[in-house]
């Protein structure tokens, strides 16, 4: 009954002063608005960088040719194509765990169909690769093991080359002129859109590996190798027994490729995006402390004001603890008011920027959870000295207090 009847006459106090108590709780506001719509936005971005990686394919291992010592000659990644079929064939045969693998080789060229041209991207994959990939055909099927044994002239397009070649009807069963050599489209891939890297992957051209490496481009080493593991647990060692693998196969020459997962891809990706929503977040933190600041330089100034009905209180039989959690219970309603505002305002920030701009927003529920507690807690910290001194006037001379 005591407690509550201190919770009355807190709110009565706050209720003298709204102007006041709506200014103060201002900075709570701002702190915790800032503080989820922060959160909010790194997270959206977290996750659009992560569907986009995703995007590449499941568990996906790559291998990279082009690192080599020759002499006193280093070069790093792309500076000599030094991956073979038959290093591909080693990774499927040799490295457990491995469920697809697909040699790759890459090329630019200019396509032509319908009376129509185009530069696009012409990739050599094995049958494997939309698996790979994780990407679906909505028209025709993939080339098979016998296109790439047999060397055939086959193709599968994106949805770009569709558009650019195709736009009246159906490609599937149509020829597709690559340097003058016909390609029969055989399939016509999902769109997947731009990539992390701000590629339009949709802009391609995939033939058999090859056809690619004989007949377009006139090669005999590949690019890189694609492979799929069994399941992320397993990426890292399949990576390492990779390396190992082909790093035997080289006879104990200096190693001439790099080998990465899609893990490291990830956390290369997002660390940025991580990096800016922490700085951004401690900035609003910041801001927040600030707003408590404000708290307990208005609750100093309430007891200033107060000090003669705090000594009646204290002449008439109210305890020290009485005063104490009365001063308590008006910053946390302050800090508490303010926070639950602010978790609006902040949700209502990140959708606005989220309609606005097109971005994606993602609000966790500890964030709403931390700026609630937050606020709180705020409240109690701040609130704790001006209400520790309210408790300690001696009422004699908290009366002659003018």
């Amino acid at each position: 009954m005591r407690f509550l009847a201190t919770c009355l006459i807190a709110i009565r106090a706050l209720r003298r002063n709204k102007l006041r108590s709506v200014l103060t709780g201002l900075g709570i506001i701002i702190g915790v608005a800032a503080v989820i719509a922060i959160v909010s936005i790194g997270n959206g971005a977290k996750a659009q960088v992560e569907a986009q990686v995703a995007s590449l394919g499941q568990n996906v291992i790559s291998i990279f040719s082009g690192n080599f010592t020759t002499g006193g000659l280093r070069g790093g990644g792309g500076s000599a194509g030094t991956l073979s079929p038959e290093d591909a064939a080693a990774v499927a045969r040799e490295v457990a765990d491995v469920v697809a693998v697909s040699p790759e080789v890459r090329d630019r060229a200019q396509v032509l169909a319908n009376g129509l041209n185009w530069n696009t991207s012409i990739i050599g994959e094995g049958p494997d690769y939309l698996s790979i990939r994780a990407w679906d055909l909505i028209e025709g099927g993939m080339f098979t093991d016998q296109d790439v044994r047999s060397v055939s002239k086959v193709c599968i397009i994106g949805k770009t080359i569709v558009d650019q070649l195709f736009p009246d009807g159906s490609p599937v069963g149509q020829t597709l002129r690559i340097r003058n050599i016909p390609f029969k489209v055989v399939g016509v891939l999902k769109g997947k859109g731009y990539n992390l890297f701000g590629q339009d992957q949709d802009d391609v051209v995939i033939v058999p590996y090859t056809s690619a490496m004989k007949r377009v481009s006139r090669r005999t080493n590949l690019n890189s190798i694609l492979v799929q593991a069994s399941s992320p647990d397993r990426m890292e060692k399949i990576q390492q027994d990779i390396t190992d693998l082909l790093t035997q196969r080289r006879s104990g020459r200096e190693p001439d490729f790099t080998v990465r997962n899609q893990l490291e891809l990830a956390q290369a990706a997002t660390a940025t995006t991580k990096t800016m929503t922490m700085l951004l977040g401690i900035v609003a933190g910041v801001s927040l402390v600030v707003g408590g600041i404000g708290v307990m330089n208005i609750m100093l100034v309430s007891v200033t004001e107060r000090t003669r009905e705090i000594g009646i209180r204290l002449s008439i039989g109210a305890h020290d603890s009485d005063i104490r959690v009365q001063f308590l219970i008006e910053a946390m309603i302050l800090s508490g008011i303010g926070g639950a505002i602010g978790v609006g305002l902040g949700i209502g920030i990140s959708e606005l920027f989220s309609y606005l701009n097109g971005w994606n927003t993602l609000i966790p529920v500890w964030s709403v959870l931390a700026g609630l507690g937050g606020s709180a807690l705020i409240g109690v910290i701040f609130g704790y000295f001006p209400a520790s001194k309210a408790s300690r006037l001696d009422p004699i001379e908290a009366l002659r207090f003018e």
